[in-house]
């Protein structure tokens, strides 16, 4: 049989594990995804910002890559603000995109993605199309191992569709079976200094980032907090959490600002930061980076993370390694361990005909059962949600890491298609949930049992804090009353419920939770200013 290009790069996917694909053909995909293998499943989403974002939800639930087919550039543009979330959570997204016949490309034929290579910058980590259909394999490797390595990221291809039927390279044989490690350990020299940095320190304090759960480290980083006796903070625009929430050293989310970060970190010596920028900032809230005496050293994979921070001693190094050496050779403080938390505060009651954020998390924290995920994207209920979650398991917890709003609701379906054994429950907002109302569809297509629940206060919360933080006051475009998103989703095939009161959420969860299909529950949330 023929080695075509198309199953060349069939077999180079199959041997990456690469063989559930997202995607939303046009023409230019049809040849792409012709003679579909069997041992591949194709994960049809309606629109290509609910694509790339379940794309996104799975390749972070999973740990592994995700492949993903859009539409030459009109589906890749659909893609792109998805695509924001994904370069910032470190997603290794494999992004393939249809192209005009080459003959055809530099007519800009209809359909002609033109300047592909530049469409997706600076969002992706490599951006190509192969000069010639025999370079398409290769190309495709490069991609996936690109994707993979350190810091992790997205990826594009753009392929004329003419390409696939075209007899492959011999050489291509050898792009199957390759492997990338990286090895980014720290010397015995570095380990030993930093090590001695941290057992030097009068008054520690560890900042966390999405990246050591992303790379499992959680454990490690409790090991290390235990022998410091430090306070552990999640860095700030938290995307992930990467320590229990209910340890002893657990003090919350750091604020977005500048000058809120200074205070807080303010007598500390040292401020270690694990795994995230130094730091993302939010709110222009203007002050000194640090206060006199706090030195900040900054661990991260990502040399672009380390190069832009504005201060500090960083060091570009595998997160989970340096986790593990620093809980082995640190030296247990003799300082005393810092007191067990207080008890999670009583849930705030909601008026007669709503339930209070406070109760939607005390009902998941009570009800939801041990290990689910939780995919979040209720931006004005952070701080509800983050004081009383009980969070402690690796990976259980996603949310849009640029902001960008319609991840939640799909990236919940992809986070479920990842898991077999976890339960995956989405919080979404009622402003949020439409830019990815579609991906409904794909959850009740492929009868996949997560479980969403749409925070309905009929304003965008957010937005509300916002206007009171830049002191707007009342704007155009804050509300959005009248919708009923139980026959939204009844329409695309979920079932819903309604509900007002804190005993009505409990039963409709208990019995979406005894479900074997997607889910959904409209709760009336009362909006707190």
């Amino acid at each position: 049989m023929t080695r075509t290009v198309r199953r060349e790069t069939m077999e180079i996917l199959r041997q990456n594990k690469l063989t559930t694909i997202f995607g939303n053909p046009g023409s230019n995909e049809l040849p792409f995804l012709q003679d579909f293998p069997e041992d591949f499943q194709y994960i049809l989403g309606l629109h290509e910002g609910a694509v790339i974002s379940m794309a996104d939800g799975y390749a972070q639930a999973s740990g592994a890559a995700a492949f993903v087919n859009l539409h030459a550039a009109s589906g890749s543009g659909n893609a792109m603000g998805g695509l924001t979330n994904a370069v910032y959570s470190h997603s290794p997204l494999v992004i393939t995109a249809g192209q005009q016949v080459r003959s055809m490309v530099g007519l800009e034929a209809m359909l002609a993605n033109v300047d592909a290579t530049s469409l997706p910058k600076p969002l992706v980590k490599w951006s190509a199309e192969p000069l010639c259909a025999e370079d398409v394999p290769r190309s495709i490797s490069q991609a996936i191992h690109t994707a993979l390595l350190p810091a992790k990221g997205p990826v594009y291809v753009s392929i004329p569709y003419d390409d696939w039927d075209k007899t492959a390279p011999a050489e291509a044989r050898h792009l199957a079976g390759r492997t990338t490690v990286a090895a980014q350990a720290l010397s015995a020299d570095q380990a030993q200094e930093l090590a001695d940095v941290l057992n030097a320190a009068a008054n520690p304090v560890l900042v966390l980032g999405p990246e050591v759960d992303a790379d499992y480290a959680n454990d490690f980083a409790v090991a290390l907090a235990d022998k410091l006796a430090a306070p552990v903070w999640i860095a700030p625009s938290a995307s992930r959490c990467p320590f229990p929430t209910r340890h002893r050293s657990f003090r919350g989310v750091l604020p977005a600002s500048i000058k809120d970060i200074s205070e807080i970190l303010d007598g500390h010596d040292l401020v270690l930061v694990v795994g995230a920028p130094v730091f993302r900032y939010h709110q222009y809230v203007p002050g000194e980076y640090l206060k006199s005496g706090t030195r900040i050293v900054h661990v991260t994979s990502d040399a672009g993370e380390a190069a832009r921070a504005p201060m500090g001693h960083s060091i570009v190094a595998s997160v989970l390694g340096t986790l593990r050496t620093l809980a082995e050779s640190v030296r247990q403080t003799a300082r005393p361990q810092l007191p067990a938390l207080p008890d999670i505060p009583a849930a705030s009651e909601g008026c007669f005909d709503s339930v209070h954020p406070d109760e939607v998390f005390e009902v998941l924290r009570t009800t939801a059962p041990a290990g689910t995920v939780f995919v979040k994207e209720s931006t004005s209920t952070s701080a509800s949600f983050w004081q009383q979650m009980d969070l402690n398991r690796q990976g259980s917890y996603f949310f849009p890491a640029s902001g960008g709003l319609g991840f939640g609701l799909p990236a919940t379906v992809g986070a479920q298609l990842a898991h077999e054994d976890r339960r995956v429950i989405g919080i979404i907002g009622d402003g949020s949930a439409n830019y990815g109302i579609t991906a409904l569809w794909t959850a009740a297509r492929y009868n996949i049992p997560c479980i969403f629940l749409i925070m309905k206060n009929g304003t965008y919360g957010a937005l509300r804090g916002f206007s009171k933080l830049l002191g707007t006051g009342e704007t155009p475009g804050l509300d959005v009353p009248g919708l009923d998103f139980v026959q939204i989703s009844s329409g695309y095939g979920v079932a819903a419920e309604s509900v007002s009161t804190k005993e009505a959420l409990q039963a409709a969860l208990i019995k979406a939770l005894e479900s074997h299909g997607p889910s959904l529950i409209e709760i009336h949330t009362q909006f707190e200013a």
